[in-house]
């Protein structure tokens, strides 16, 4: 339900943008030097050829690998420790406003001559952090009482994922300020899309691979089994 009618709130606001929302004609943007499709790739393919932009594309790809288990599997397996989802939805709702002002705030200290010193200096904490949630998931069965979860468990997670969020909107704003700087302003619409695509794939493969990776990864034991069960494959779990 909720996601129905948000999708229906979407399709009716982006529908009455394309019919009532007249461009500006007085205000004509520079041309990109691209003709079409073609061109556009054509030129991207020139872009990523360049000894510099083929090394960063390779760093930002693999600079989230460290991240992304606990970015990925921390909430799947609180819920599988048994804490509501419910609950854990309602803990993203004090992320809002931070997720606002965080920009704002380290925007600041990306607007200088070097936006990936902030990228950096964020990597290790955030890297710390993948530790912090693995305590977390390792507390979680040793504080749950029949009642469920103490306060102060939710506010360690709570804590636990505002710490996160400042790290992650540290390295997301620096990298996306280093695009910024580096794109080529006669075609600064085409590099940019470039690297901000590149920058979203460098955290959406580790995640997909970490999620695959969980099941073969988690030692099981069978309870009550007979004979030589180990449970490492899916299908000796179900048997």
């Amino acid at each position: 339900d909720f996601l129905f009618f948000w999708g229906a709130v979407f399709l009716v606001t982006t529908t009455l943008v394309a019919f009532l929302k007249k461009e500006n004609q007085e205000l004509i943007p520079a041309k990109e030097e691209t003709k079409g499709i073609t061109d556009t790739y054509r030129l991207l393919f020139s872009i990523i050829k360049m000894p510099a932009v083929l090394t960063f594309c390779l760093l930002i790809l693999t600079s989230k690998v460290g991240f992304s288990a606990a970015d990925a599997v921390t909430g799947l397996k609180l819920v599988e420790e048994g804490v509501p989802k419910e609950h854990l939805a309602l803990l993203a709702v004090p992320m809002v406003p931070l997720q606002i002002i965080l920009p704002l705030i380290i925007s600041k200290y990306t607007a200088g001559p070097k936006p990936l010193n902030t990228f950096y200096k964020a990597m290790p904490y955030r890297l710390l952090f993948g530790l912090e949630f693995a305590f977390l998931v390792w507390w979680a069965p040793k504080v749950k009482h029949e009642g469920g979860f103490p306060l102060y468990y939710y506010a360690a997670v709570v804590l636990s994922y505002a710490l996160h969020q400042i790290t992650l909107y540290s390295m997301y704003v620096a990298i996306m300020a280093f695009n910024a700087k580096v794109s080529d302003p006669l075609i600064g619409g085409t590099y940019m899309t470039l690297l901000n695509t590149v920058s979203n794939l460098g955290g959406n493969w580790p995640s997909t691979v970490a999620l695959w990776l969980v099941d073969p990864l988690t030692v099981k034991e069978c309870e009550g089994a007979q004979g030589h069960h180990t449970c490492a494959t899916a299908a000796a779990a179900e048997v």
